[in-house]
Order: C-alpha cells, then structure tokens, then sequence
C-alpha cells in the first residue's frame, strides 16, 4: 500500500466540534497529530490537552514539517487562515460541506476535501466509523491518498464532487438543523405549558426509526397531510408567536403541496 498512513503527522487547524471529533478518530487510527491552530486560546488548549500535542494561536507558528494539514473551521473563516497560512506543498484538507474544493487553488499543489456528514458536539461522543464521509481531491494520486486516510477513519466514504455536496449539505440543514429547530419551538411550547418535552421523544424516535424502511413522504403524518383544516385552525390559534404561526401555516401547506396522498393518515 505504500506508505503508511498510520505514520504521517497531521495538523489540525480549527478546535470546534468538527476538529475535535475528527482529531481525535485520527489520533485513534493512528495519526500523529503534531499541533492544533486556533485564533482562540482556551480551544486551541482544551482540543491539544485531549490530544496531548502542542498548540498556537498564531497561524505564523505552524508546524510546516507535517504532512497533512486539516482545516476544520467554519466557511467565512477559511478564506483568512488560508490568506495567512505559511505557503507548504504539503496535503490540505478542509472538512465544509458547502465550500468548493477549488478554495484552495493557488494556495498548495495538493488539496482536497473530506467531509463528515453528521452533526457534533463536543461533550457527545460519536462512533466516528459509522459517519459518511464525501471526499473530493485534486488529482488522482492525491484521491488514492485521500481515499485512503478517510478509509482509516470510517466505513462509509464515498466520492463527491464540490456541486454535488454542496445540494448534500443544504439537504443536511434541512434534515439535521432546521428539525433540531423544530423540536426546540416544541420544547418551547411544552415548557410554557408545563409540560416535560422529553415524552416527545419516542414520537421523535419512532419517526427516525421508520426512515429506514420508507421513504419520508410515505412517512408523512399528522393534520397537514390528512387535510385536516379543523385542527390546523385550532394549532394556529395556540401561537401566540406571529413567526411561528407563519412557520406552521407555511410548513402545512408546503406538506399538502408535496404529499401523493389525498386521504387521511396519521397520528
């Protein structure tokens, strides 16, 4: 296979939720992470403690000697780190879903991307195998690379293009964040009733669950998908929230646009 994987030393630059989990999946299969970056010292210092490798807050200080370079940080940033970063013809990896690979044209000679389709959070642990990972390079031999180190770190790796993950990423907004969205204007509403929100949780489970076995528009319940009028004026005279009252008679009618069904069904 060529040189060993496991060997190469990485710099991880970025200390949030993506940096610290995908570290620390590469620490784990064997990676040496040599350094962490960021512009803020207590999370350059918490991620590099877990690590236990040095860190720096000035991305002049850098450690070019290694051969893999992840930038782990959030889109509107890149563009400056990378305006900054000490010039290398060493591997560049930025892990954004919606960022072209192309960001970094100019900048190195070897690039590619490596995306983790799943959301983080630092105090969660995740089994980092199971998380799909898109990868994207610039050349054949920097892809066979590429391929894999991400084969290293997970089950699950497929190629993608920058258009196609960036409708991948936008799907994800819809899927992950704005139902996580959804589920914190439920506990509001719970908590201002009283009400513990976690009994929506086998709701919230159940609707999970079924995805494996179907696909969502034939998972579709609740009022809006049986036409159910009289209980979606009675919902809407509960907000008292003017945006969330939109929101629902918005969603509402985009559900009964979308749906193939003209009966009831439901919960």
């Amino acid at each position: 296979m060529g040189k060993d994987l496991h060997r190469e030393n990485v710099v991880i630059i970025g200390a949030g939720n993506v940096a610290t989990h995908l570290s620390k999946a590469m620490q784990g299969a064997g990676f040496r992470i040599l350094q962490v970056f960021s512009r803020s010292t207590d999370s350059a210092k918490t991620l590099a403690d877990q690590l236990k490798c040095p860190y720096t807050t000035n991305i002049k200080a850098i450690n070019t000697e290694a051969g893999i370079f992840i930038f782990a940080l959030p889109d509107d940033v890149l563009p400056v780190i990378l305006d900054e970063m000490p010039s290398n013809s060493r591997l560049w990896i930025h892990t954004s879903g919606s960022v072209p690979m192309a960001v970094f044209r100019g900048y190195t000679p070897f690039y590619g991307v490596l995306y983790p389709l799943q959301t983080f959070s630092k105090k969660r642990e995740i089994d980092f195998s199971e998380v799909p990972l898109l990868i994207e390079s610039n050349h054949i031999d920097i892809h066979y690379r590429l391929n894999r180190i991400a084969c290293c770190l997970s089950d699950r790796v497929t190629d993608m293009s920058s258009e196609k993950r960036q409708y991948l990423h936008l799907a994800a907004v819809f899927a992950c964040n704005f139902t996580n969205h959804m589920y914190t204007l439920a506990s509001q509403i719970l908590k201002n009733q009283g009400i513990d929100w976690r009994l929506l949780l086998p709701l919230i489970a159940e609707t999970v669950y079924k995805l494996y076995d179907m696909p969502p528009v034939l998972a579709q319940t609740g009022p809006a998908v049986r036409g159910d009028q009289t209980i979606i004026k009675q919902h809407l005279s509960l907000l008292e929230n003017e945006q969330v009252r939109q929101l629902y008679a918005l969603i509402s009618e985009t559900i009964q646009t979308q749906s193939p069904f003209e009966g009831g069904r439901g919960m």
